[in-house]
């Protein structure tokens, strides 16, 4: 038996026959030349070193699967990851009430089934708040882990192959939460929002949220405006005013280390309008702050360093053992590219935003609309277990620097997948690539943009 991590937490336990069943599930539905070649079966008992070697050959199989664009989105493969994780939890499928934070600090209470995946518990969410099925898309899910000032550490986006009820619950923390909040970055699609009154309260409670723990920047006469508007209670008027505040539609990540300008530099990192903001403290203690934009990122890519033993199976993502890496190539000048290292439990999710922005670039670039983006709910009426619309898969790379741990590689959806055998047995090297994850939006950077 095999224990699937994904971003360095146990999602799932599978045995070679799981994972062969899955195999020839996917060859039945896209053809033997579209899946690649699966680890064969033997006829004796593995020595150990062939059942090392037959988990490296599984990790692999399982990565060129997922950054395929058409097997890494399909149903039954993200089907097959949500089964596994309820069966390896025990937890059966039934009906229970979940609780989804919003960010003035109220609980929605949905009442949903424990094998219910991320869209289903998205659209419960947003039916029990009557929010319109043209604006559902405009939110997500993410697992977030509430630190002791109030606010949040994000860990995660929920993805379409977990069970949100199982992942955390399973985690057995009360600190982990799961919270609904907006998941795009062009303030314009504000508008679109605002248009409708659910629509407009959920942004506004988002937005007086961000301001009271500091992740937008108010200055005094600011902050008077904003308590006039608030006291009159002008949501719009006060989102307006808001939009125009520095660091507004931004993320704000926990402090972390940097190797820019210089290596061991302790950083705090935002993401929002088309960049990530660094503030860093350099090793004199002097502050510093710069902006590196996403459309002069020539490719990036995550990488985990990869602890020589599993350590406990169940381990939580705040305890997690894999170091997590965010390097991006970035254009300093107009011949000179530089490699910038982030060093931060949160590298996916940083990666995932790098991703969505600029998935909204492209589409903002072929004249085609954001709402086109997001799907939308059948008739109403929920979709249970409905088919997945293919993620475009980038590649994946190793280190760029060759004195680096060994490196395990991401799957397509920016998050970190590993196989480890149960019986603890490790190699010295895990699996590595010399690809990286193309940036579409550097293609387009002209002079003027230097």
């Amino acid at each position: 038996a095999y224990n699937i991590h994904v971003n360095g937490v146990l999602h799932c336990r599978v045995r070679y026959s799981q994972l062969l069943g899955l195999h020839e599930q996917l060859r039945k539905e896209y053809g033997a030349n579209v899946v690649p070649a699966f680890p064969p079966k033997k006829i004796f008992t593995l020595t150990p070193a062939e059942v090392e070697q037959r988990r490296e050959q599984l990790e692999k199989y399982m990565q060129a699967v997922r950054q395929d664009p058409t097997l890494g989105g399909s149903e039954t493969f993200n089907s097959f990851l949500r089964k596994a994780q309820q069966e390896t939890q025990q937890i059966p499928t039934e009906e229970v009430v979940l609780e989804v934070l919003l960010s003035n600090g109220q609980k929605v209470k949905v009442t949903i089934l424990t094998s219910d995946q991320t869209e289903d518990v998205l659209e419960a969410v947003a039916s029990k708040l009557d929010l319109p099925d043209d604006l559902v898309g405009y939110f997500s899910l993410f697992l977030v882990r509430e630190t002791k000032d109030g606010a949040f550490s994000f860990v995660r986006k929920l993805q379409e192959f977990e069970l949100p009820y199982v992942s955390v619950t399973s985690l057995h923390n009360p600190e982990f939460q799961i919270i609904l909040r907006k998941s795009y970055w062009d303030s314009a699609y504000d508008d679109d929002v605002m248009e409708h009154r659910v629509g407009l309260n959920l942004l506004y409670a988002q937005t007086v949220s961000d301001i009271e723990h500091g992740w937008i920047l108010v200055n005094k006469e600011q902050h008077r405006q904003l308590k006039s508007l608030q006291e009159k209670v002008s949501k719009k008027e006060f989102i307006r005013l808001a939009q125009t505040l520095k660091y507004y539609g931004y993320l704000k990540f926990d402090p972390c280390v940097t190797d820019f300008p210089e290596k061991g530099c302790h950083v705090v990192v935002s993401a929002g309008n088309n960049e990530l903001n660094f503030q860093v403290r350099l090793p004199n203690e002097q502050l510093k702050e710069g902006s590196f934009k996403v459309t002069r990122m020539r490719c990036w890519r995550v990488t985990s360093s990869v602890p020589m033993s599993n350590g406990p199976s169940g381990s939580s993502p705040g305890k997690s053992e894999v170091k997590l890496e965010l390097a991006f190539e970035y254009l300093m000048s107009k011949d000179r590219l530089q490699w910038v290292t982030i060093t931060s439990p949160q590298a996916i999710m940083l990666s995932i935003c790098l991703q969505s922005m600029v998935d909204e670039l492209m589409v903002k670039k072929s004249g085609g609309s954001i709402r086109k983006m997001f799907r939308r709910r059948v008739n109403g009426a929920l979709r249970r277990s409905d088919s997945q619309q293919a993620v475009k898969s980038p590649p994946l790379l190793d280190s760029p620097d060759a004195s680096r741990e060994p490196m395990a590689k991401l799957s397509s959806k920016l998050t970190s997948v590993s196989l480890r055998g149960i019986s603890h047995s490790s190699s010295a090297n895990d699996v590595g690539a010399n690809d990286f994850h193309g940036n579409y939006a550097f293609e387009g950077i002209g002079d003027e943009d230097l």
